[in-house]
């Protein structure tokens, strides 16, 4: 490549930069914008004055200020950070896995944290308890997959991508198993519905507390994508290529499976089980900025906290008593992943 031409396409890869660091502070302004919304909307209407005069001053003792302090902020900023966090994992495992239906249930991740939750709720322990299970059981999960999915040395890259898939699923099968034996042994008057309507996945019980127990973990996880994104590009290629690149695949998928491990551990044992985030909002992403994973990471952060935000806003306001988040996950992605899907003529 003469210098001319090498000098064109360093132009044009800044003029590239420039455009998708524009298009994500858009994404970022209006995400910041809904949430704005998201203030004044619910079963008490605030106004623009009373919610001014809250944020002005948390510590009065009014309606306007109890609700938006201790409800409404936590819930929108629980929905940011766990869209967020969903989004990420979907990605990383997709681009891991070469494999565009991979989700943060891929390594039985989600089922496993959700056991680990609802033991939790059983026993009657607190919401730090049902955290600190939900990690636990998801780091289990994982890690019976990694055993599982052990193939040979210098076996077939692709066989053992596959039998991580593989893996993940039957992992995933048995935590649920484990979940509804769980379901089997709890007080059918008590226990069982609040176990039946955590795991549909809600973000009714976000408080400060929680939030804070839960975001190191969470803002590790993305730290550790984030910082990996530019590599991930090289996670499908044969280890000798990788290798020539200065890059360590096994050691990069297993910090990938990591991070993408605690960001769906810490986001489940805050809310639940939600669906089609980890799916659908990267498939978006790639479809809006191309495939290029050091902006498919970051715009899916972006995308699934605002695509959560508005999930969680009509949930709690659509009807008197509130919808489970995940319902409406399921009945607005399922369509948008089609309509993605045909104007993707089925290649993602």
């Amino acid at each position: 490549m003469s210098a001319p031409e090498l000098s064109s396409s360093f132009d044009e890869a800044r003029a590239r930069g420039r455009r998708f660091a524009l298009a994500l502070a858009g994404l970022v302004l209006v995400t910041l914008g809904v949430a704005v919304l998201s203030l004044f909307a619910g079963r008490y209407g605030l106004s623009a004055a009373d919610t001014l005069g809250a944020l002005l001053n948390p510590d009065a003792k009014t309606p306007a200020a109890s609700i938006l302090w201790n409800v409404r902020l936590p819930r929108i900023a629980l929905a940011l950070v766990a869209g967020a966090g969903l989004a990420a994992s979907g990605a990383a495992f997709q681009a891991l896995f070469a494999n565009p239906l991979a989700s943060p249930d891929t390594l039985g991740v989600a089922t496993g944290s959700s056991f680990g939750a609802v033991l939790a709720i059983l026993l009657g322990l607190g919401s730090a308890g049902i955290q600190g299970c939900a990690v636990v059981a998801g780091l289990v999960a994982i890690a019976l997959v990694m055993m599982v999915s052990r193939v040979r040395p210098g076996g077939d890259q692709t066989g053992s991508i596959l039998m991580i898939v593989l893996s993940g699923m039957v992992v995933g099968a048995l935590f649920t198993a484990l979940v509804s034996l769980v379901k089997f042994a709890a007080d059918p008057q008590d226990v069982l519905p609040s176990i039946t309507f955590w795991l549909m996945g809600s973000l009714t019980g976000a408080t400060v507390t929680s939030l804070l127990s839960g975001l190191p973990l969470l803002i590790a996880g993305g730290a550790i994508l984030l910082a990996l994104s530019w590599r991930l590009n090289a996670a499908a290629l044969p280890p000798d290529e990788a290798a020539s690149l200065g890059i360590n695949v096994r050691l990069l998928r297993g910090a990938v499976i990591l991070a993408a491990t605690l960001l769906t551990a810490s986001v489940v044992s805050l809310c639940g089980l939600i669906g089609w985030v980890g799916l659908l909002v990267p498939h978006a992403a790639r479809f809006l900025f191309g495939a290029a994973n050091e902006r498919v990471l970051p715009a899916s952060m972006v995308l699934g906290a605002l695509f959560l935000l508005v999930i969680d806003t009509a949930a709690r306001t659509m009807a008197e008593s509130e919808i489970p988040v995940s319902i409406l996950t399921a009945l607005v992605g399922a369509p948008v992943f089609i309509w993605l899907m045909r104007r993707s003529s089925g290649r993602f």
